[in-house]
């Protein structure tokens, strides 16, 4: 019952954020995020189960400063390399004027999307099943979920990326890249829950995640020198 109803509170974040409201993205994260936490109290987890008390939240502070710096290392040398440079070709980022590119590196990303998909995929629904039924169930079915939940964002992501284009940008170029972004998309939830399981903490997780979002946007609008200010 307490997991169908973490299910459903997603479900309709999931479509306000990308159908119905998307307008109102980052307060729809922050009420489904506070939601699903009283969910998991009304559940029984304490925040050592959710990685979130003092001693966790410590540790997780000395694994982000390390994921962080390991990510924009990555970043900077696929940007470098012409042969991986065309991943960074976005249309959504690279139309942005500096100040919405801020709003989305600042307060987007981190207070919108990587509160809400941390909070609830590493933190609530994989403290759930692991209490339920162990670590491996715990990390399978929140990747699973975490992949299914970019269904709906990733629509329209063949004509937007360059390197995506390669599948097509028809209707099949379009199913394709949504499977495509499902498939990585769990597999980085796996690397996410691992992450989670490693540190200890809810923050390791979140740091990688907002470095490979955030860092993501500004190095796909850095290189336009064209774009508006």
């Amino acid at each position: 019952m307490r997991m169908c109803c973490v299910l459903a509170v997603l479900v309709c974040a999931n479509l306000l954020n990308n159908w119905l409201a998307p307008g109102a993205y980052v307060p729809t994260c922050v009420v489904a995020a506070a939601t699903l936490l009283l969910m998991a109290r009304w559940d029984g987890l304490t925040l050592a189960d959710l990685g979130l008390d003092r001693a966790a939240l410590y540790r997780g502070l000395r694994w982000a400063a390390i994921l962080v710096g390991a990510v924009l290392a990555v970043f900077l040398a696929g940007l470098a390399l012409p042969a991986t440079r065309e991943a960074f070709e976005d249309e959504r980022a690279a139309g942005l004027t500096l100040g919405q590119l801020l709003w989305r590196v600042l307060i987007r990303v981190p207070v919108g999307t990587v509160l809400l998909e941390e909070v609830a995929f590493r933190g609530v629904l994989w403290a759930m099943v692991r209490r339920r039924r162990g670590t491996a169930w715990a990390t399978a079915v929140s990747s699973l979920l975490f992949g299914l939940w970019h269904v709906l964002p990733s629509r329209g992501l063949s004509r937007a990326n360059a390197a995506a284009a390669v599948l097509g940008t028809g209707p099949a170029g379009s199913a394709l890249s949504v499977v495509a972004a499902v498939v990585a998309t769990t597999a980085a939830g796996v690397v996410l829950c691992e992450l989670r399981r490693r540190s200890g903490s809810l923050l390791a997780p979140v740091a990688l995640h907002w470095a490979v979002n955030g860092f993501g946007y500004v190095l796909a609008w850095a290189p336009k020198t064209d774009s508006p200010l």
